[in-house]
């Protein structure tokens, strides 16, 4: 009998995973044959979230030509660079066109077809349109993988889980909020992925309160209003009729950022600098463990100020009153409050100084005096928004973008850091396309978005939702329905999926964030003693190694494509052992 890989996970991660054992069974694996059982109902390649299946309105959120699932000489790993082709080399489209996620699913498709095709002559993968409900067997022996439907389990001599976004229960707040619902006759719609929705009670021309200003409430605006047959006329929406009027808020009160709209051009900031291995290897030293905000943030924050400063001096000198050696010596050696001295002298216009607590919540005690003031107010913000992340005389914000890309590489080796930093970066640097936030701007104007404000709150009470916020006291928006416009929390205790439920009750611990602890150096399942299981890894945004993404821009690194080849490696050294020894 070949030995036997399971994958639980058939989208971007799972084909990652496929091309690195591509990539590396040459070397590790060379002729001892293997079964691979891919586990996923939905395609390969693209899996749920790009399956080429879900409205074309929907786009990426990157540039074509920012998106690759193939490793480069900046990928840090032990296993060989094999180049392919980005997104937009493949389809033949301009570099900036942010695509349709029907398209991404194609390209992923192809990937995984191409990296199925890579494997050796005796490696098969076989598909299981099924979902894996949970996995047994001993620390030493062959794993059981049950699927749904089947009465036998699948063989396995290791598992891997790439399940991607999990569905979750509902937390205690979404659990009132549903159960006052159903009682009352309104429409509750909870965290989930935007294009498995049923958005069909919301309706047209009735009050929606929105809670989320990123992605997830992007993808809900384009399908209320163009995919209910509005359209655009330049900035002019012209609605259909049918469209409800989306009441939206969050924490922060405003949408995520625009991506940035130029290209980066000449000298890149040195990085890492101030937070790279020599730092994270010095926090992982200490056996009091570390505080995200006293210990790691200090030197994340240095590190995204060193990059907006070196753009800034290296490229637009004019707008800085000292040579860059000098302000580069004394911003290294300086604290936080020498370093807000220094840039308070040495940068004259204040447009052009990093102000990180400014960006991450830029209503904090801003007020207005009505709702259609607030309406102004924040179509001005988004308009500014717009035009600073369209302008590469603001490249600085650029050489922040990549800071941050720096700053995760390094973090994914910390573990679990809490949620914020993630919704800082998404909020930063993962943003919606510049035409998104125009097209709000025309829905703003034509009163099918109306804003509501930072720490937006909700009660439900006298058979209605009631949304309010401090940004405009005393203003309250009733409504009869209530979207949470996000994903769920990727939380392990409370994933609707039966696989992670089974392995949790079987001794695998999360992190008090809730995220699956696994071993940093290959993902390998941790137990409550910390042992890594010799038979079970897991990857993906469930664990406490996290990355930005399944697949990324080329030259920046690759944290997942890192992951991937570590864990490709791992199983193949186990699987090439354990066919010797089988052999012996």
């Amino acid at each position: 009998m070949k030995p036997s890989l399971v994958i639980v996970g058939a989208g971007p991660r799972g084909t990652g995973l496929i091309e690195r054992i591509a990539a590396n069974a040459p070397e590790l694996y060379a002729g001892s044959g293997l079964d691979i059982h891919l586990v996923d109902p939905h395609p390969p390649g693209a899996g749920r979230i790009w399956r080429e299946a879900q409205s074309p309105l929907l786009w990426m959120n990157s540039h074509a030509e920012d998106v690759t699932m193939f490793t480069d000489e900046t990928v840090v790993m032990d296993g060989p660079v094999r180049p392919g082709p980005t997104l937009h080399e493949w389809a033949a489209i301009d570099g900036r066109t942010f695509a349709d996620r029907q398209l991404q699913g194609a390209y992923l498709g192809w990937v995984h077809e191409q990296a199925v095709a890579a494997l050796p002559p005796d490696v098969t993968v076989h598909h299981h349109p099924c979902r894996a409900l949970r996995v047994s067997g001993s620390r030493e022996g062959r794993q059981q993988v049950w699927l749904e439907g089947r009465p036998r389990p699948l063989l396995a001599d290791l598992v891997v889980l790439a399940i991607g976004h999990l569905d979750a229960e509902l937390d205690e707040e979404q659990s009132e909020l549903a159960t006052y619902a159903r009682a009352h006759d309104l429409v509750h719609l909870p965290p989930d992925f935007t294009a498995d929705s049923d958005l069909s009670s919301l309706a047209p021309g009735e009050p929606v309160l929105v809670r989320g200003f990123g992605l997830a409430f992007v993808d809900l605006m384009v399908l209320l209003t163009e995919g209910r047959g509005g359209r655009y006329d330049g900035d002019t929406y012209l609605p259909s009729g049918r469209e409800p009027v989306l009441y939206v808020g969050s924490r922060r009160g405003v949408p995520y950022h625009s991506k940035i709209g130029y290209d980066w051009t000449g000298e890149r900031p040195p990085l890492p600098r101030f937070f790279g291995p020599a730092e994270v290897d010095a926090l992982l030293a200490r056996p009091e463990g570390f505080d995200f905000r006293r210990d790691v943030w200090p030197s994340i924050e240095k590190e995204l100020g060193f990059a907006h400063y070196h753009r800034l001096f290296t490229v637009h000198p004019e707008r800085t009153a000292i040579a860059w050696t000098d302000f580069e010596e004394k911003y290294t050696a300086g604290e936080a409050a020498e370093r807000e001295a220094l840039v308070a002298s040495a940068v004259p216009e204040p447009a052009d100084r990093l102000d990180l607590a400014a960006l991450d919540r830029p209503l904090d005690g801003v007020r207005y005096a009505s709702h259609e003031e607030f309406q102004e107010g924040l179509r001005a913000y988004v308009e500014g928004d717009l035009s600073r992340r369209h302008d590469a005389g603001n490249s600085p914000d650029l050489a922040v973008f990549l800071g941050l890309l720096s700053v995760y590489g390094q973090l994914i080796r910390l573990g679990d850091v809490g949620p914020w930093w993630h919704g800082f970066f998404s909020y930063l640097a993962s943003g919606p396309p510049g035409p998104r936030l125009r097209q709000m701007l025309a829905l703003s104007r034509a009163g099918v978005v109306r804003f509501v404000g930072a720490d937006m709150s909700v009660v439900a009470e006298d058979g209605v939702f009631r949304a309010s916020s401090a940004t405009v006291p005393g203003e309250t928006v009733e409504a009869r329905a209530l979207v949470e416009a996000r994903l769920p929390e990727p939380t392990v205790g409370r994933a609707l999926d039966p696989l992670l439920r089974e392995l949790h009750a079987d001794g695998a611990v999360e992190t008090p964030e809730g995220l699956l602890r696994v071993d940093r150096s290959d993902g390998r399942i941790l137990d409550r003693a910390g042992r890594p299981h010799p038979r079970r890894f897991a990857l993906g945004p469930y664990t406490d190694v996290r990355t930005p993404g399944a697949f990324t821009r080329p030259r920046t690194g690759g944290p997942a494509f890192r992951q991937n080849d570590a864990t490709a490696r791992a199983a193949l050294a186990f699987l090439r052992d354990l066919a010797c020894r089988a052999a012996a």
